[in-house]
């Protein structure tokens, strides 16, 4: 069962739209706009760790929408003011389908002392509130005092969908930009790419995926488990969670409590690990990391994943050895004792 990012109520800004009285929408951003008649609205709602939205577009009922754009967001210079634009990628959304021209405009202010890479999930709603399409959106390198602003648009809907009418900042994290993970067309100058997935969850057993890439131009090898800080709201190290290496009795999973071995990655190869727990609540406190800092081996570079872990009251994480991972088109990957 695929675990999807929680919606954390105090962090949840939401937003019901009408036409009345509204400014009309056109090219904005760069991106491509609704069509003349949908109104653009702008709103006031109080940021979310820096994040707000700044303004709706919601086509009428009989508007013909024209084919939109979504925006993948990095810093590049402001004319003045601190401003900082974001840059449109079109994502071929077909003109007329359900919830094309449906935009929202944000801001995303950074207010710290340092660079900072944002990870923004919006939600886009029905009229009964229900979710209509989730956009995650990665923001950044934000420079101290800047701000970056985008435009972001919901998925296609399926024939019959009910219309979209709102849309809200779900949840937001952010990162050092030095440590952020590499997006998948780029390749840091350690030459490796530390990346987690989503998770699965079932019975209260949680595990997410942690993935090593080589995407330079030497090998790259591992042995034993990756070096794991975890980190609160804040980023500061979490007290009394003790990380264990193997299942250590939390449950039996494939690979988990396979022993250390050591992987020789050829470039363009990957490596496997693990993060598994269970969100067990009895006495005490509820523990919540929502950071976790990895390194790959002792002296690589560290790279901040937000898995958002619930451990519960249960103080225990289990980290599984790195093992090379198959490829699609076969590996060369080496493993040995």
């Amino acid at each position: 069962m695929r675990r999807t990012a929680p919606l954390l109520p105090a962090l949840t800004a939401a937003l019901l739209l009408t036409a009345c009285g509204a400014e009309r929408a056109g090219t904005h951003d760069g991106g491509v706009g609704a069509s003349g008649s949908a109104p653009r609205t702008a709103v006031s709602q109080p940021a979310v760790h820096g994040v707000r939205i700044t303004s709706v577009t919601i086509p009428s009922a009989s508007a013909s929408a024209s084919a939109s754009a979504s925006h993948s967001v990095s810093a590049s210079p402001g004319a003045g003011g601190g401003m900082v634009r974001a840059e449109p990628l079109p994502t071929g959304t077909p003109a007329g389908s359900a919830g094309s021209g449906v935009s929202a405009d944000y801001e995303v202010v950074n207010s710290t002392a340092g660079a900072l890479t944002y990870t923004v999930l919006f939600v886009f709603t029905s009229d009964d509130g229900g979710a209509m399409s989730n956009r995650k959106v990665t923001v950044g390198p934000v420079g101290p005092g800047r701000t970056v602003r985008g435009t972001v648009r919901p998925e296609p809907l399926p024939p019959g969908a009910p219309p979209v009418t709102g849309v809200k900042v779900a949840e937001v994290t952010s990162v050092p930009a030095a440590e952020a993970p590499a997006e998948a067309d780029a390749c840091p100058p350690s030459g490796i790419r530390v990346t987690a997935d989503d998770g699965d969850a079932a019975m209260g057993l949680r595990v997410v995926g942690l993935f090593l890439e080589n995407c330079g131009d030497r090998d790259y090898t591992v042995k034993g488990y990756p070096g794991l800080t975890l980190l609160d709201d804040d980023r500061q190290p979490v007290d009394g969670v003790t990380i264990v290496h193997g299942g250590g009795g939390i449950a039996t999973v494939t690979g988990f409590d396979d022993p250390p071995r050591t992987v020789t990655l050829a470039p363009g190869e990957r490596a496997t690990s693990g993060l598994m727990w269970r969100n067990t609540t009895g006495f005490g406190t509820a523990v919540g990391v929502p950071y976790v800092r990895v390194r790959a081996r002792p002296d690589a570079a560290p790279v901040m994943i937000t898995p958002h872990l619930d451990l519960g009251t249960t103080g225990k994480l289990a980290v599984s050895a790195w093992r090379a991972a198959a490829e699609p088109q076969g590996t060369r990957a080496t493993a040995s004792p």
